[in-house]
């Protein structure tokens, strides 16, 4: 073959592969939490963004409330290409690309200007470099959800010692359910899609999610205690298959990321505005009493000593902690 005719090949190839991008213009993206989350505001805004970036040629559609199935689930079929987006916690994604599993070490981030940081950092840089390589999808965006808040229906928890007795829902996460045994407690793995029934049910007392989770799966109507735990800051990555991103135009590849730095700085701005109000609706609405921690400097203790050097390995070793710290300017451990 000519090398005329290989380049008049290889164009008509790559324009039957625009073609057909043209005809699937809105992607499938599945949403874990329900409408009015911060997964669902950055998925909207990315899906905004990605249409004025392309000339509204790629956009994107939701599918909430875990419809395209659970987060774990849907991993996987992001990574076979069978499922073009979605937004999932890091402790879901972590299963398939270990070092993500920093993100859910507890007490790792002190405040939202913390994650704010690592998410800007080299730090993240090379974890979205791991789930790439290990799990074979792309981050482009980042969801700041809040820190997971606990609530229950039994009665106010205030101290360490009103965990006892509570039956408390936690997702399938090795390093959760070793937080709560570390903190006194055996917790209950459940399925996401399973947790409003398992609490009205009463199968469970409690369960630990953010305030914008919270409020999108109307678990005030069926729990009366909220307690402010700060044990770990939700933050969710929204990955693409990248079977899908390379078959796209250099053009394409740069508006998606482009889309999904504006996305993940739309999302700090939504939690920052939204939360305090979603916080006292809860109240309002539903008369969901919101206390506060009297001890949770034990809590702290108890966690980062009972759990972080059992996971030291399993995140890429202590030098990979450290790193984070130092980005932090904490101590290193």
């Amino acid at each position: 073959m000519s090398k005329n005719m290989f380049i008049k090949t290889l164009s008509l190839t790559a324009g039957l592969v625009l073609s057909a991008n043209a005809l699937s213009a809105t992607w499938k993206m599945a949403v874990g939490d329900g409408g009015n989350s911060a997964q669902e505001a950055v998925g909207l805004k990315f899906s905004e963004l990605l249409s004025e970036k392309t000339g509204g040629k790629y956009s994107a559609d939701l599918f909430v409330n875990g419809q395209l199935g659970s987060e774990q689930a849907t991993v996987n079929d992001v990574a076979l290409g069978t499922l073009d987006l979605s937004i999932l916690g890091s402790n879901n994604l972590a299963p398939f690309s270990p070092s993500l599993g920093i993100f859910s070490l507890p007490y790792i981030f002190e405040n939202i200007d913390q994650a704010e940081t690592i998410i800007n950092s080299d730090v993240t840089k090379r974890l979205e470099q791991d789930a790439l390589n290990q799990a074979n999808v792309r981050i482009v965006a980042w969801s700041y959800s809040g820190f997971r808040m606990l609530t229950n229906s039994k009665h106010p928890v205030t101290t360490i010692d009103d965990l006892q007795g509570l039956f408390v829902r936690v997702p399938k996460s090795d390093l959760i359910i070793k937080t709560y045994q570390a903190l006194g407690i055996n917790p209950t793995p459940v399925a996401w899609s399973e947790t409003f029934t398992a609490l009205q049910q009463k199968v469970v007392h409690g369960q630990e999610t953010p305030y914008a989770a919270i409020y999108s799966m109307k678990f005030a109507e069926i729990q009366k205690y909220l307690t402010e735990t700060h044990y770990m800051f939700q933050l969710e990555p929204l990955i693409m298959s990248e079977y899908l991103f390379q078959d796209q135009s250099k053009d394409v590849q740069e508006a998606i990321l482009a889309a999904g730095q504006e996305a993940t700085e739309f999302s700090l701005q939504w939690i920052q505005e939204k939360e305090e109000g979603i916080k006292k609706e809860l109240v309002a609405k539903y008369g969901l009493q919101i206390d506060q921690l009297e001890d949770e400097k034990e809590w702290v203790k108890r966690a980062q000593e009972g759990v972080w050097p059992e996971f030291y390995e399993q995140v890429g070793g202590k030098d990979k902690i450290n790193d984070l710290l130092r980005t932090l300017g904490r101590d290193e451990i």
